[in-house]
């Protein structure tokens, strides 16, 4: 039994809760070691009001300018992703996804810096100028090797648009466009898809950009074009209304492919913006939003 005076022992209890409270947040703020794995990953946010949300506040992140959030897409940015080519104003469906993963984050429209970034340089080596980017990116394997991803936003298939009454408009069967000329976004997954699943006869044409694939198909440079199943309803209803879906690809037996947000590679970001994004997907948000915005994306005939 200890004999010390009481305002000594009350001083030893206030100095032991403090400690305790130091002990319990360095915890909280230290790295996680993934038991699987054995990686070192940061801590994460839950939904809002949760632990794991308290321990990634805004002034506890690490952005390139503090107290601000900066998000990277190209430009133009395409519908049905973005509307009116202003990410800012929180239409379309990236825009909103952006917004919504920025107040998980604890970060409002005010706090939100949107810069122009074009695509391919998004997932290129090298250190990145936003804290993320949000621009229809497939998560690759190979693209993992130079940058970080979150988990996914959007579960995606690619698919073939041609001009109406065309021989490829007619085609029903992977094998049937083998003997078509084609042509991709370069550096895209839809590029991939040519010389991956279909692997054509003649060589795909590369574009820089998704308007200049949709011009060259407008002008008979190429038979059809591939994109994503979203752009291609988007560009077949609104921009190049003589064309058509002539089908999307199955996913087959692999992962399914799905966009993410792209960070720089060990960006301290990563979990905590992951972590946000599948909040997001338990919650609903990313399926009313995509039923907001990309509802037109029905169902299109499967290519076998």
């Amino acid at each position: 039994m200890s004999h010390a005076p009481a305002s000594r022992a009350s001083s030893r209890l206030a100095a032991a809760a403090a400690l305790s409270v130091l002990v319990l947040t360095a915890a909280a703020c230290a790295p996680q070691e993934d038991s699987a794995s054995g990686d070192t990953k940061a801590v994460t946010p839950g939904p809002s009001g949760s632990a794991s949300a308290a321990s990634c506040p805004p002034s506890a992140l690490r952005t390139r300018t503090s107290g601000k959030l900066t998000i990277g897409t190209d430009n133009p940015a395409y519908a049905p992703w973005f509307e009116d080519n202003e990410p800012a104003n929180g239409k379309g469906y990236e825009s909103a996804v952006a917004y919504a993963v920025a107040r998980r984050l604890g970060y409002d429209r005010a706090a939100i810096d949107w810069q122009s970034v074009p695509f391919n340089n998004a997932f290129a080596p090298g250190a990145k100028t936003f804290d993320f980017d949000i621009n229809q990116i497939s998560i690759t394997d190979e693209r993992r090797k130079a940058v970080d991803f979150s988990s996914g936003y959007y579960d995606v298939r690619q698919a073939v648009i041609a001009l109406k009454g065309s021989k490829a408009a007619s085609a029903t069967s992977v094998a049937a466009l083998k003997k078509v000329k084609l042509g991709a976004q370069i550096g895209t997954t839809s590029l991939d898809v040519i010389n991956d699943e279909i692997r054509p006869t003649a060589t795909a044409a590369v574009y820089q950009k998704n308007d200049l694939a949709v011009a060259a198909l407008k002008n008979g440079q190429v038979d059809a074009i591939v994109l994503d199943l979203p752009t291609a309803f988007y560009i077949t209803s609104a921009e190049l209304e003589d064309a058509r879906i002539v089908g999307q690809f199955a996913t087959g037996g692999g992962a399914q492919e799905q966009f993410g947000l792209v960070l720089d590679k060990g960006s301290p970001l990563t979990a905590c913006v992951t972590r946000a994004v599948d909040a997001l997907r338990s919650d609903g948000t990313l399926a009313k939003l995509e039923q907001q915005w990309l509802s037109d994306a029905v169902d299109a005939p499967v290519l076998k």
